[in-house]
């Protein structure tokens, strides 16, 4: 029978993957991210009394997470729209929109109230999509799915830059169109990938990638360059525009001269 602590790491480890993504999303970064996980699971084997009574549960690493390291809080971000979205808003959104948390957890992680937690989710959504446009290009090989994630890019009030099937075709397109943000599938029509695609785009001009998996955590592991903003098949309409949002606004956080229009 497996003692205490062997059964706590594997706990952990099971949740581990989606710690890596939320923590790379919120910072913008692998490199970030993964030094932010690292630092909680460093504080947690010296003190594993951290994670209280509830143990390695997927809330109280999230909780634990915030309040060991609270990632991007002293960043000078630009001015305009995005000076004015609290971090703290952003990880609201990450939370509940992508991670799966009710309005309830997200404010225990965040240590806020519920309400709190729901009134800046919707101010963001209304002032995210009355000024955050942008044209992306998808690249995906199954119809069903580009079409989908046509209309949810569309809904955002962006534009559809086009749609590619295949690493040639994808790089191709993106050097004429010069999207502001690419959603890329893993696994493309001609047994080519959409990583080397996208490796050979970002050789070009630096643009912010959202990758599309039915595997996360074959790319969550943390030992590799792994990609910073990861959405799971099957996904929620709300999962890719919460990931959409901080993808740009990291991106134009980063880049000298990029406002949200």
């Amino acid at each position: 029978m497996p003692d205490q602590s062997s059964s706590l790491r594997e706990r952990v480890a099971n949740e581990l993957p989606y710690l890596r993504r939320y923590a790379r999303a919120v910072t913008g970064s692998q490199t970030l991210g993964d030094a932010a996980v690292r630092e909680m699971l460093e504080a947690i084997i010296a003190d594993p009394s951290l994670l209280g009574e509830e143990g390695a549960s997927r809330l109280g690493l999230f909780t634990v997470f915030h309040r060991i390291w609270n990632p991007m809080h002293e960043v000078n971000v630009a001015d305009g729209l995005i000076s004015h979205l609290p971090v703290s808003t952003r990880e609201a959104m990450l939370l509940t929109m992508v991670e799966g948390f009710s309005f309830a957890q997200a404010a225990e992680i965040l240590q806020s109230s519920e309400n709190q937690v729901r009134t800046m989710i919707a101010a963001a959504r209304a002032q995210l999509e009355a000024q955050l446009r942008a044209s992306v290009m998808i690249i995906e090989d199954e119809a069903i799915i580009a079409m989908h994630l046509r209309k949810i890019v569309q809904s955002l009030g962006n534009t559809v830059a086009g749609v590619a099937r295949t690493r040639d075709e994808a790089v191709a397109m993106a050097k004429g169109v010069l999207p502001d943000l690419i959603l890329a599938d893993i696994s493309l029509a001609d047994g080519s990938s959409g990583i080397d695609a996208v490796k050979d785009i970002l050789d070009e001009f630096s643009v912010p990638v959202i990758f599309i998996t039915a595997f996360p955590q074959r790319l969550l592991t943390g030992e590799r360059p792994e990609p910073t903003y990861l959405i799971t098949k099957p996904f929620e309409p709300e999962t890719v525009t919460a990931t959409i949002w901080q993808a740009l606004l990291v991106h134009r956080e980063t880049q000298p001269g990029l406002r949200a229009a």
